[in-house]
Formats: C-alpha cells, structure tokens, sequence
C-alpha cells in the first residue's frame, strides 16, 4: 500500500473514531454539541494516536542506532526513568518508575536509548508485568549483555479511581536476566543501587 493510500486510510479510520467518540459522549448522558465538547472527540482522536505511538516505533531500529563497542564490564543503571501508559483493561493510565541496569559484554549503548525503549512499549496498551519484561527483552536482544535488570513501580488508576480506590498502593515488577538471575550479588547490587 503507498502512502498516500496509508494516509487516507488513517484519515477515515480518525474519522471513525471521532465518531465512535460522540456516540459515547451520547452514552454517557453528555452532549456532543455542547461548547465545551465539540472538539473533544478530535482532542481525544489525537491524544489516543499519542498515548498508543508506541505501535508506530521500532524497538530494534531505535536502539541498533546507539550501539557502540567499548571495553566495559561493570553495572550500567539509569534510574527513575519516568513511565506513562494505559491499562490494557480499562484504558485508564499508569503512571510511575522505571529502572534499567544492565552489564555490557563489549558493547554499550546510548544511555538516552534506554528512556526511548521504555517510551516504544509504554505507549500502548499495557500490563506493568508484560511491559518489564518487554524491556528486558529488547535490551538482551540488542546489546547481549551479561545480564538486565529492569524494575517499574507504578500507580494505577484503575485501583486508585475505581474498583478498589486504594491511593496510595503502587506496583512493583521486576525482570532479571543473565547475570541479574543467577547471581544474587549482581542482583543485590542493582536493587542496593535502588535505594540510594
């Protein structure tokens, strides 16, 4: 399919779903007429096609463009990368931190790669525990390290605004492959690292 063809199509589908919209502003008892909401099925159009950019990205490509062969064999941590997503069950947002160490086997990469892969699987539908591993994954997959380590701890809104409406509990995950795994010093290291 060209681009043009690609462009009308996903000018059809936003269309759809500016209608899918109004139907439930309809639904909900509102008035998709009223000023304040005339424009809020497009807003919304646009805010989905923001918060779900994620499907559009690249994992691979985003992160084979950093790689760089270096001599290095101790811990790699950036810490509290910030992480924003929707619940794939309510598309309701989680919010929260995300934590990416890893230990290099000749190869590093550009430290501002690893928010960028946080931001490719955080930008769609999501559960915390698919979304860690998913970062583990493409980190091990790229760079073939001797180990990573990916801790998220979140807020859900989903238990905050409905259901349980518990406000202050949070969701902890965690991924640990290679040496994270198997070597308790390593992973002791990491979550000390954590906690300063």
């Amino acid at each position: 399919m060209n681009v043009e063809a690609r462009f009308r199509d996903r000018e059809t589908q936003s269309i759809d779903v500016r209608e899918a919209l109004k139907a439930i502003l309809l639904y909900i008892g509102e008035d998709p007429k009223r000023e304040g909401l005339r424009r809020t099925p497009k807003r919304m159009t646009e805010a989905l096609e923001f918060l779900t950019s994620g499907y559009r990205m690249d994992a691979k490509e985003i992160l084979s463009s950093a790689i760089f062969e270096e001599d290095v064999d101790e811990m790699v941590l950036v810490k509290d990368i910030e992480i924003y997503s929707l619940c794939e069950h309510h598309l309701l947002p989680f919010f929260g931190k995300c934590h990416i160490a890893y230990i290099p086997d000749g190869r590093i990469i550009g430290l501002s790669k690893l928010p960028r892969i946080v931001d490719v699987f955080s930008r769609r539908l999501q559960v915390q525990e698919r979304l860690t591993n998913l970062i583990a994954e493409a980190l091990e997959d790229a760079l073939h390290p001797k180990g990573v380590g990916v801790v998220i701890e979140a807020q859900h809104l989903c238990m905050m605004m409905r259901g349980v409406q518990k406000q202050n509990s949070e969701a902890v995950t965690s991924c640990m492959l290679g040496r994270f795994k198997i070597d308790p010093r390593t992973r002791t290291e990491f979550l000390n690292l954590l906690a300063r």
